[in-house]
């Protein structure tokens, strides 16, 4: 009698796998095509659902602090930022969906110039030409984020909706390849 419920718990669990990652495909596919059609209106929508989740997140982290009062510090400081940032986006949400990618766009600017010196560093002390061309390429990029990062917000969202899109049909393939591969078993 074992030996027949291990198979068919496993098939079960197989089957909520493959099903799983099927939704995620399409819910990905469905934010990709909003990103793509409807950048402004998605990427608002979005903020605001960022918005809600810094709020409650903030919230929870206070509420932490009478249940475990181990770094309660820090606590305190990540329930108030949280609160803060959260009415912060829901309160001003066109010009969160603004500043926020034009944020996240100057840091991997920032962050690209970085790698980059780095990558020129370890070129210099014996990596090769191909790690010096990769910082440089690197700087290259940070820098033009960082010079037009309004505009180079655009691209992001765009370039998030092709990745979600494409990650999206991939997942979808991926789950129907494994439950064709299932119902061979």
């Amino acid at each position: 009698m074992t030996t027949l419920q291990v198979p068919q718990e496993t098939s079960q669990k197989n089957d909520l796998t493959w099903g799983m990652i099927l939704l995620q495909g399409l819910f990905s596919i469905i934010i990709g095509l909003l990103l793509l059609l409807s950048p402004g209106m998605t990427v608002l929508a979005l903020v605001q659902l960022l918005g809600v989740y810094w709020l409650v997140s903030g919230l929870l982290s206070l509420v932490t602090i009478f249940v475990d009062r181990r770094l309660w510090g820090w606590k305190l400081i990540s329930g108030v930022i949280g609160i803060w940032a959260g009415l912060s986006v829901i309160q001003h949400p066109l010009w969160s969906a603004v500043f926020l990618p034009t944020v996240l766009v100057v840091i991997l600017g920032i962050q690209g110039i970085f790698y980059g010196i780095i990558y020129i560093i370890e070129a210099i002390k014996g990596l090769g030409w191909g790690t010096a061309i990769l910082g440089g390429l690197s700087i290259l990029m940070g820098v033009i984020l960082v010079s037009s990062p309004l505009f180079a917000a655009l691209w992001v969202v765009i370039f998030l909706g092709v990745a979600s899109l494409v990650g999206g049909i991939a997942s979808v393939l991926y789950a129907i390849f494994v439950s064709r591969k299932q119902a061979r078993s």
